[in-house]
């Protein structure tokens, strides 16, 4: 099986220097040899990622993107101490090699690990000839490392302070609503109802405390370049935290698109999670709850908050291309996403259903 993760040219007005980055990793990074070739990745539309490949080692460069960024925004840092912290006891990460915080050397914080060969995919490739049995076997392998993860013991591997877990739900609540406030375009609906349905029906109790990957998806996974039913590594650890692992699945369950769901979820859709054996939102919660234990009887909360945080992420991006902080043509119907995503917590609030 071919690749299904290529990097192609480099973005207009998204460079590095590459001098400047060669130049300190081979002071940091024993056995570089060569100069760099610089390719970039599609994938992602908020932190960039470029593949640096050296005659002997191929690499992968993380940086925040150009322009405005929200503060609690495209962390590097954390994303590179949570993989590193990881790494021995989840196996799923890539192995980190560098980070800096010095601005000066390419405009801002960056971070490198290896690369992970496999492919990275939006959709089954029609030459696998997969079955539902492949499907199957992908998205339970799937949940089953969302399930690995939220069982790590994170005191263990030194994130004690990595978050604050008590209070997280209250927190995620009021921030998104106020990143939403921040970043609202004139084209885009207010959705105060949503908002304060999510303030007047957070859980009297929390479920614990787990590390929260915060954009778990199948096109954020590396599947495994012989078997794609296995995975390899989990990317985008930007939002990672420490709280309430419900609130996690809910986000997770907010991309989660089904092949009969109307046609405003559709709009949504960017992994192959309506493809033959892939569970529905409903299994994939019996699934998480019997290997966990959760209580998840209240979960129509916590799968509203991941659709209208998932409306608030993408309305971040748009603000960006509104005011014309980037001009990647991929952003400009980011705006009516966010509509369709308002519009969809209405519904699933008026229903009830997942």
């Amino acid at each position: 099986m071919s690749s299904a993760n290529p990097a192609g040219e480099v973005r207009k007005g998204e460079e590095l220097d590459v001098a400047a980055i060669d130049a300190i990793l081979k002071e940091n990074v024993e056995g570089l040899e060569g100069v760099p070739e610089v390719r970039q990745f599609s994938s992602g539309a908020s932190n960039l990622t470029y593949a640096l490949t050296y005659e002997n080692r191929s690499l992968v460069l993380r940086r925040p993107p150009f322009g405005t960024r929200p503060k609690s925004g495209h962390d590097m840092h954390r994303e590179y101490r949570i993989i590193t912290a990881l790494k021995p006891v989840f196996s799923c990460v890539p192995n980190s090699v560098f980070y800096t915080d010095d601005e000066s050397i390419i405009g801002a914080e960056f971070y490198v690990m290896d690369r992970v060969e496999g492919h990275m995919i939006v959709k089954i490739p029609e030459e696998w000839k997969w079955s539902a049995k492949e499907g199957r076997k992908l998205c339970e392998n799937l949940f089953e490392k969302l399930v690995d993860l939220h069982k790590v013991d994170y005191k263990a591997i030194g994130l004690e302070d990595f978050g604050k877990p008590e209070g997280y739900v209250d927190r995620q609540i009021g921030g998104w609503n106020r990143r939403f406030e921040k970043a609202w375009t004139e084209d885009v609906g207010e959705f105060e109802d949503v908002r304060q349905w999510l303030e007047d029906n957070k859980p009297a109790k929390e479920n614990g405390a787990s590390i929260l990957h915060g954009d778990f998806r199948i096109d954020n996974a590396i599947l495994n370049k012989d078997d794609p039913t296995q995975i390899d590594a989990l990317l985008d650890w930007e939002i990672c935290a420490l709280g309430d692992p419900l609130m996690d699945l809910g986000n997770t369950l907010s991309y989660w698109i089904e092949k009969d769901d109307p046609p405003m979820m559709q709009l949504m859709l960017r992994q192959p999670s309506n493809a033959p054996g892939m569970m529905t939102r409903q299994e994939i919660l019996d699934f998480y709850a019997e290997r966990t234990g959760a209580d998840v009887s209240n979960f129509q909360f916590y799968y509203v908050y991941g659709l209208w945080r998932l409306a608030v992420i993408i309305q971040q991006i748009y603000y960006r291309y509104y005011h014309g902080q980037t001009d990647n043509p991929r952003f400009k119907p980011f705006g009516q996403m966010v509509n369709a995503l308002g519009e969809l917590s209405r519904l699933k609030i008026k229903t009830g259903e997942l």
